[in-house]
């Protein structure tokens, strides 16, 4: 069974999220379930794309509108990553430094359409040049959702009928939302489909992918849910789609997140030794931080924006530590500008209490995941989320919002097997309750060290969804058939 991603990102060539992510590992995890996966995505200007050698595989020309542009497709040529990576190389589109926005004013590009639709036709284009074509196509987000249509309703691509098409959705807050005087960009579409791409009056990416593709799925089986309940006005879609649709939570990368074998932390520890790991790299941290290592560390890792609910923090810190309340609390992540000015003005409010660290950082990442005592993430919503995987992972503690994939992933102690702590409502007094709650599990050191050791041997690897999608997989294969 051969595989195709068509996504975005990839990890390492390109990442700016959980997509990454997804794409850079579920494709070997799918190799041990005996599937070919193949990734295709845009080739950016990145330093990783810069460092590895790539060799041409097919050259031509699409068609954009009314422009004819060259393009190239290559392949890396080592395989480094332990399955194929190929890019598509448009000069002038495709090549920049930013996957989705300018890297230097932040602003998203104004040509977003013309460079997802160019990436996706070269994509068709590549594969109806070659003999032996994937026995499916799995597409990730709206910036690869046209191409179930063009696969199932495009006189240009009638080779690909047959071929199962699946859609992933790792965020719906984005759509691709686009002027309908755009259409031209797309190839002919049957006249009884065109409608497909249309939705409230403008051209919308995911809609049309969720309605064209064979098969839809989300990163977590109540992001699914939320979906039909809030998706920006794509509510009736999603519940017109609920008999194709499933919801499989993410994995995460044991060869990459693993306490026993991490040299970027202080101190590699097992299972078996999780205390005294996580006191040695707590001291790490503390100093690193300048925060008291006596103290309880609340941490929070990630983009600093109202979806992962980081507006929340200021005030919920602010408002712990001036009810007396002893813990020490870090933050590391890029994002909103206000938010940005906000923790740099409580760093000097609550020295000793409070640090941050305003960047992107992966090698800080994983020793503030080994050295804090619980992680919190108030995300408004949820699609799946990783940190709260990869954190247990390192023997911390989740404080999460029961949203999306969060809720699938955290049993609040108070339920039996339970080992995380749960709130509800976006607001400042569940949330200070919660981490009331999590004040008495550190200092309950019994407690505290049974369910480091507890959420240190959850299996939140790949291998369970793995063998999901490749079930998914076949079940798509056998329909085509």
């Amino acid at each position: 069974m051969q595989v195709l991603h068509v996504s975005a990102e990839c990890y390492p060539v390109a990442k700016v999220g959980g997509l990454g992510d997804v794409v850079g590992a579920l494709p070997g995890y799918m190799k041990k379930q005996d599937v070919d996966c193949r990734v295709i995505l845009p080739k950016y200007r990145t330093s990783w794309i810069a460092s590895h050698k790539f060799r041409t595989e097919h050259e031509g020309y699409i068609r954009l509108g009314h422009e004819r542009i060259a393009y190239r497709l290559q392949r890396e040529e080592d395989d480094s990553l332990g399955f194929p990576v190929f890019v598509v190389d448009i000069e002038g589109l495709l090549d920049r430094p930013g996957v989705y926005a300018d890297v230097y004013t932040g602003r998203s590009y104004p040509d977003e359409m013309e460079r997802y639709v160019s990436f996706q036709i070269a994509v068709l284009d590549w594969l109806k040049s070659k003999k032996e074509k994937p026995d499916l196509i799995h597409c990730h987000d709206h910036h690869t959702a046209f191409t179930p249509l063009m696969m199932k309703a495009s006189p240009v691509y009638h080779e690909f009928r047959n071929i199962p098409s699946l859609l992933t959705i790792h965020n719906g807050q984005y759509q691709g939302w686009y002027d309908t005087s755009k259409r031209s960009l797309l190839p002919k579409i049957n006249t009884e489909s065109e409608s497909l791409l249309y939705w409230n009056g403008q051209i919308n990416a995911l809609a049309c992918g969720v309605r064209s593709c064979d098969r839809v799925s989300t990163v977590s089986k109540t992001y699914l849910k939320e979906l039909r309940e809030d998706s920006l006005g794509l509510e009736p879609i999603f519940e017109q789609v609920v008999d194709k649709s499933t919801g499989i939570v993410n994995g995460i990368d044991l060869k990459v997140w693993n306490p026993g074998t991490d040299s970027l932390i202080k101190k590699k520890f097992q299972k078996k030794n999780v205390v005294q790991g996580k006191l040695a790299n707590k001291q790490a941290l503390c100093e690193r931080f300048s925060i008291s290592p006596e103290l309880p560390i609340i941490s929070f890792i990630g983009r600093l924006t109202s979806q992962k609910g980081a507006d929340l923090l200021p005030d919920l810190i602010g408002k712990f530590i001036d009810m007396g309340n002893k813990a020490g609390f870090v933050i590391l992540g890029t994002g909103e500008p206000e938010l940005h000015d906000r923790f740099t003005h409580m760093r000097s409010q609550y020295v000793g209490y409070f640090d941050a660290s305003l960047e992107y950082n992966e090698e800080l990442a994983h020793l503030i995941y080994a050295g804090s005592d619980f992680i919190i993430m108030p995300s408004r919503f949820e699609p799946c989320g990783l940190n709260q995987m990869y954190a247990m992972r390192y023997g911390t503690l989740p404080i999460v919002r029961s949203v999306g994939g969060l809720y699938d992933t955290v049993v609040d102690l108070e339920e039996k097997s339970g080992y995380g702590i749960l709130f509800d409502n976006f607001n400042l007094e569940d949330s200070y309750d919660a981490l009331i709650r999590a004040l008495k599990v550190y200092y309950d050191k019994t407690l505290l060290h049974s369910l480091q050791s507890k959420v240190l041997s959850l299996d939140f690897s790949w291998r369970k969804s793995a063998a999901r999608y490749k079930l998914m997989y076949l079940e798509l294969m056998q329909k085509g058939k």
